[in-house]
Parts: structure tokens; C-alpha cells; sequence
């Protein structure tokens, strides 16, 4: 009778012993799993955050210098192989996106707002509006942006840009029906310096006006 109790009693260890080493697989595969989630989803975030690392920013104005060179890194490689777009290279210019007004507030289809100079030194540059993928924006003016030589300018050299779906005196762009839009900078022949953290102040303000 004690010989059958510590049988049973001893079975349990037994198989403890024998499931340790499945326990550990599974523990490692666990691991594994879970890092490749955390990859995968560092990878998403990247991809729809912009163009990579390396980024340079101006109030709402951000560039990646590093896009159109040979030393791009690979998520900035994945972004451009996705949207198709043609990047400036390092000496043709910098390319500029605000995806947010100048308090950081989502840009919206639905608002106002107005785009006022200053804008950094170039030879040449355009401002344009274009979707998140950046793809042109179906509007019915069939205006997708304004540059240095076809903008009208105030007395005195200024200039600004309103985006309103209703028509306006000046420089007006419209989003069309678009909910979502981007705005999009490019400046050509810049002697902007990438290593330097550039002044906001000498970037464009993005004023929400009044929203429908």
C-alpha cells in the first residue's frame, strides 16, 4: 500500500520533468512572437510617420534631408518605394510637409487657413497641396499649388496663401472635397544648413481661420 502511494505521488515529478523542456520552447517562441510583433509595429508607425530618421523640423515643417541621398536609411527607402514620389536629392533642394497647422492642430479639409511668408532662401520653391500618400488633390480649380515666379505678392514683397473650399481674392488653393490634405514646400537651390536646427521664424505660419 505505501509502495502504490509513493508511485503516485512520484508520477507528477515525473512528468514535470518531461514537460520542462517543452515549457522552455514555448517560452522562447513566446519571445520571439512578441518581438516580431513589436517589429512589425515599429515598422507601421515609421512608414506612416514619414520618410525615416534624420528628420528636420521647423514649427510644422518637416524635411528628411536624407531621403533623396544614397545613404538613406531603409524606412525611408520603404516610404518612398510605397508613395512613388520622386525626392529631391541633397543637391537639388530640401522638400518641406506640414501634415498640422502652427498649433499643432491636424490639417482639415473642412477649415480655413492661411499660409504668410516668410519663407527660406531659395532660388526657387512652390508650395502645393497634395493627399497624405502625396498624391494631387482633385479640386475644381484644377490648382495644385503656387511658386516663387506665379505668386501674387503684396506691396512691399509679401505674400500669402489661403485654402478654403470657396473661392478667394488672391492665392487660393482648395482642397476639393478632401477631408485630409497635406501642404508641401519644396525649396530648390537652398542654402538652408541640414546640420543646424532651422528658426520656425523663418518658415511660413499655417493660421487656421474658421472651420464649417
Amino acid at each position: 500500500m505505501l509502495l502504490h502511494v509513493e508511485r503516485q505521488v512520484r508520477r507528477p515529478a515525473k512528468r514535470r520533468a518531461i514537460d520542462r523542456p517543452y515549457a522552455k520552447y514555448f517560452q522562447a517562441a513566446t519571445v520571439m512572437m512578441v518581438g516580431l510583433a513589436l517589429g512589425l509595429l515599429a515598422t507601421i508607425v515609421s512608414l506612416n510617420s514619414g520618410h525615416g530618421f534624420n528628420a528636420l523640423r521647423a514649427g510644422p515643417w518637416t524635411a528628411w534631408p536624407s531621403v533623396g541621398g544614397g545613404n538613406a536609411d531603409p524606412y525611408a527607402r520603404a516610404v518612398v518605394a510605397r508613395s512613388g514620389e520622386a525626392p529631391l536629392g541633397r543637391d537639388q533642394g530640401l522638400a518641406f510637409i506640414a501634415t498640422a497647422d502652427s498649433t499643432g492642430a491636424p490639417l482639415d479639409g473642412a477649415c480655413e487657413y492661411a499660409v504668410a511668408d516668410p519663407l527660406p532662401p531659395a532660388r526657387f520653391w512652390t508650395l502645393s497641396l497634395a493627399t497624405p500618400t502625396g498624391g494631387l488633390i482633385d479640386n475644381p480649380t484644377g490648382r495644385y499649388g503656387f511658386s516663387s515666379v506665379d505668386i501674387l505678392r503684396r506691396e512691399g514683397g509679401g505674400l500669402e496663401v489661403v485654402i478654403a473650399r470657396n473661392a478667394r481674392a488672391g492665392n487660393w488653393l482648395s482642397p476639393g472635397e478632401a477631408r485630409k490634405f497635406v501642404l508641401m514646400l519644396r525649396l530648390y537651390d537652398t542654402p538652408l544648413d541640414v546640420e543646424a536646427r532651422p528658426d520656425p521664424n523663418n518658415f511660413p505660419a499655417i493660421v487656421k481661420l474658421k472651420c464649417a
